[in-house]
């Protein structure tokens, strides 16, 4: 695990630790094996729609997500849902205040 120096929350490690990943067969084949592992806790709610649908096919996708809520993770991509603080969210907003829309302005 690590430890965000903003925040001060310990992160959790991939659902495979590196110590027990081994380095070919089935782990090397998962989508979050093969692609940079930021993609899976990205700011940007595109990137994590990615990472989603990613996760899509993935045969350890229920274990994930399970592993996840269990340890309640802070954030991340987890079997293929955005979870932020241990509870899986239907999408990630944007960083800032949401955009002002006309019908908002005109009042």
């Amino acid at each position: 695990m690590t430890r965000s120096a903003t925040a001060g929350v310990t992160v959790g490690t991939p659902p495979v630790t590196e110590a027990r990943r081994p380095r070919t067969g089935r782990w090397s084949t998962l989508p979050c094996r093969q692609r940079n592992p930021d993609l899976w806790f990205a700011e940007s709610p595109t990137q994590l729609e990615t990472a989603k649908s990613l996760c899509r096919d993935c045969p350890l996708r229920e274990q994930c997500l399970a592993g996840a809520l269990a340890r309640r993770e802070p954030w991340g991509v987890w079997g293929g849902e955005i979870v932020r603080r241990g509870v899986v969210v239907a999408v990630k907003r944007g960083r800032g205040r949401p955009r002002k829309t006309a019908h908002a302005s005109a009042a």
